[in-house]
């Protein structure tokens, strides 16, 4: 299983990538693997201020449906498009093609709160 270093994570199975006052989130390798082969991804709160751990999409695979959470608040500014033709990229590429959003963050200290790859690692027994 793939944890790397750089990034933050929620007890959710997102990840968090802070470049500046902008964060890239997508779901864990770990999340990807309990949810088997993606075949939707739906976000339709592009351009909307969400808070922390409110709903800001869904992603369907095809044992399940389950809710996308907000690790941090802020403006959704950008969709992955490469999405809607192809979600199975988040099988193959969780971390990098496979990102989900981008966030124009609230308050950049909410990332403080999330997990280290280490922490996150106990937390799926790693």
């Amino acid at each position: 299983m793939n944890i790397p270093e750089n990034l933050k994570y929620t007890k959710d199975h997102e990840w968090v990538k802070l470049e500046g006052g902008t964060a890239t989130i997508g779901i864990t390798d770990f999340a990807q693997n309990e949810l088997g082969d993606i075949v939707f991804v739906e976000v339709d709160t592009e351009g909307e201020t969400l808070d922390r751990e409110e709903t800001f999409g869904t992603i369907e695979a095809v044992k399940t449906v389950s809710d996308l959470f907000m690790p941090v608040s802020g403006e959704i500014t950008e969709f992955n498009d490469d999405l809607e033709s192809t979600p199975d990229i988040i099988n193959k590429d969780p971390y990098g093609k496979g990102w989900i959003i981008k966030v124009k963050l609230s308050d950049v200290s909410e990332v403080d709160d999330l997990l280290s790859a280490s922490d996150y690692m106990d937390l799926v027994g790693a």
